[in-house]
């Protein structure tokens, strides 16, 4: 299968188009962060998806079967410093990307996110109402609903994600390795809960989700929850690390431009049914996390930027 990937540079994006680029022909967009065509093991397009005719020509160039939208502006607090980007890239863009995909008849996989809830209840269901409470939040939970008004086959994927990234600063797991392996005292969150996924595990998820012709919402995260604390405890125990570096603390001290959601637990039964088999575990993802690591994984991803 011909398989794009938007955003390829992100998190998400470069982990994806590595594991699908095993068995699949994969191309991949990305707009800032410049890659080194010559050793990555898919194609590689530059595109600014914002400006007029972009994604037509992508499109149009690639001819994909599949593709999976990763690309967004997914900084919480950037998207506050620059609400018409926001909204531009996280509302409109993935609207007319759902529109095209529907005209020349390829699948989607949009990706959202857990934080269109304002986690005040946790255990969120598809059914729930959102409550998005950022200009992230709501910019995303707009790019749910164009897509879904324009394209009845389309996915919409709502994650959360962990791993290695190509600067190495992407992700709450390289967050608490980077400082603690430093010697670096951090803050962890007692009362913010999270559902975290390995982005790698995203990869067979997605491919499953295409060979089963599966369509509409779905949560897409781990099977598992625990706060950002316990998640820092873990990732230091693994890596074998000083576990006394990280300092309990409340979300509601800290010093965030962006509102977040405290309990954002996500019940992910639905697509467990949908695949016929449960979702990876976080513990499962670390493991996962740490195998990658002694394989030297991080530095082969950091290798990829020009």
């Amino acid at each position: 299968m011909r398989i794009l990937i938007t955003g390829v540079s992100g998190l998400l994006g470069i982990n994806l188009a590595l594991e699908l680029a095993k068995e699949h022909q994969v191309f991949g967009i990305a707009n800032h962060l410049h890659l080194r065509q010559s050793v990555l093991p898919f194609n590689l397009f530059q595109s600014d998806l914002t400006l007029q005719g972009a994604l037509e020509s992508a499109l149009d160039a690639i001819q994909p079967d599949w593709i999976i939208h990763c690309a967004a502006l997914a900084n919480l607090d950037a998207c506050e410093a620059n609400p018409a980007l926001a909204q531009r890239l996280n509302a409109e863009v993935p609207g007319e990307l759902a529109t095209l995909a529907a005209t020349v008849g390829c699948r989607l996989i949009h990706i959202s996110t857990d934080t269109i809830f304002d986690g005040q209840r946790g255990d969120y269901t598809e059914e729930d109402i959102p409550n998005p409470l950022s200009i992230y939040a709501r910019s995303k939970l707009e790019g749910e609903r164009r897509v879904l008004e324009v394209n009845s086959e389309a996915v919409i994927a709502r994650v959360n994600l962990h791993g290695w990234s190509i600067s190495g600063k992407r992700s709450l797991a390289e967050f608490f390795f980077n400082n603690l392996q430093a010697g670096k005292p951090v803050l962890g969150f007692t009362d913010v809960y999270f559902c975290p996924l390995l982005a790698n595990d995203l990869a067979d998820i997605f491919l499953r989700i295409f060979e089963k012709g599966l369509s509409g919402l779905y949560h897409a995260v781990s099977s598992e929850s625990l706060t950002k604390y316990d998640f820092g405890i873990q990732i230091a125990r693994k890596f074998g690390l000083n576990d006394r570096l990280i300092q309990p603390s409340s979300v509601e001290k800290a010093s965030l431009i962006a509102i977040r959601s405290p309990r954002l637990t996500l019940k992910t039964d639905k697509l467990s049914k949908d695949l016929g088999s449960k979702l990876p575990g976080i513990f499962q993802g670390i493991e996962r996390l740490y195998a990658l690591y002694q394989k030297g994984y991080p530095q082969m991803l950091q290798s990829l930027a020009e």
